[in-house]
């Protein structure tokens, strides 16, 4: 069955994951299934429990994966949601976890989601039973809190002025489409950036939609708390700002000491480390991927080995 999204780091997840012998593996971003159909394929003793907040791509997947269907358990949910929905026996025998927390070409490519620039619809919801979308935050978000966003989330140093234009324009009439907000925007690139505003403008609007970085966050800190062991935790991320979070989990994972900096001497013991990152610089996809697949290019891979 043929996938309408390529996922991106197959071989370095391939090479992350291939000590798995059995127990279960989680997807927790499972898409249309790319990334979890090579796990079982080359893991015959391996389960698989994965989720997506995307109906759409929940349904291919489980059609594309029924020769799997004993193996497989499917859930409907944010891959911050799907570590309660385990029971305790088996959160125990998970040996592999991967999140790819991208938005799927599908997604993108597909005009009525409302996430390409170029849409005629202003929507960006990742999980459709959410009400909050980017034409909610486009034409009802004050101006501070828009300037917030795209500072924060977009990274961009003009954000006042930025929320100002989109103010401006919406008081004359409602912004009902991608392709007007990205006229407002306009095409121009940042200064020393080979990114154009339009797309940091939108990548900002779409974390506020989705909560992505509070997700992310999230999952983190359930992970954290389960003390797993002999598992491996990888995540793909899209941009610095999710790379900049897991980069930073990982290393107070790795640490021995949690006492206070201020303390003269430690005293906890220098027994807390829950593991070691596996790959001490981001994994990017080399040119070959790259040129088959353009949107790889901004993929950006960790792993992580609980002990």
């Amino acid at each position: 069955m043929h996938t309408p999204h390529i996922p991106v780091l197959q071989e370095p997840i391939n090479n992350i994951f291939n000590t798995l012998t059995q127990g279960i593996f989680l997807d927790c971003t499972l898409g249309y299934a790319g990334h979890s159909k090579m796990i079982l394929e080359k893991h015959p003793d391996i389960s698989l429990i994965a989720c997506d907040q995307d109906k759409t791509a929940l349904d291919f997947s489980f059609y594309s994966l029924k020769e799997f269907k004993n193996r497989i358990t499917l859930y409907h949910c944010n891959f911050s949601e799907i570590l309660k929905k385990i029971d305790a026996k088996n959160i125990k025998n998970i040996r592999g976890i991967l999140a790819d927390i991208g938005v799927s070409s599908l997604q993108l490519d597909q005009n009525e989601r409302g996430f390409s620039i170029n849409s005629d619809f202003l929507d960006m919801r990742m999980n459709q039973d959410e009400t909050l979308s980017a034409f909610d935050v486009v034409n009802f978000y004050p101006q501070d809190k828009l300037a917030f966003i795209f500072k924060e989330y977009g990274e961009l140093n003009d954000a006042w002025n930025l929320a100002q234009k989109i103010i401006k324009a919406r008081n004359k009439k409602q912004i009902t489409s991608a392709k007007e907000l990205k006229e407002i925007i306009g095409l121009s690139k940042i200064n020393s950036r080979k990114t154009q505003k339009v797309i940091l403008a939108f990548q900002a609007i779409r974390i506020e939609v989705n909560k992505e970085l509070e997700v992310l966050k999230d999952f983190l800190l359930q992970i954290e708390n389960l003390k797993l062991q002999n598992c491996i935790l990888a995540i793909i991320s899209f941009h610095s700002l999710e790379d900049r979070i897991i980069k930073n989990f990982f290393k107070k994972w790795e640490k021995d000491c949690i006492c206070n900096d201020k303390l003269f001497k430690c005293e906890c013991g220098k027994k807390n480390s829950l593991g070691k990152t596996i790959n001490k610089k981001v994994i990017t996809a080399n040119q070959d991927e790259i040129r088959l697949n353009p949107r790889s290019s901004c993929a950006k891979l960790r792993a992580f080995y609980f002990k």
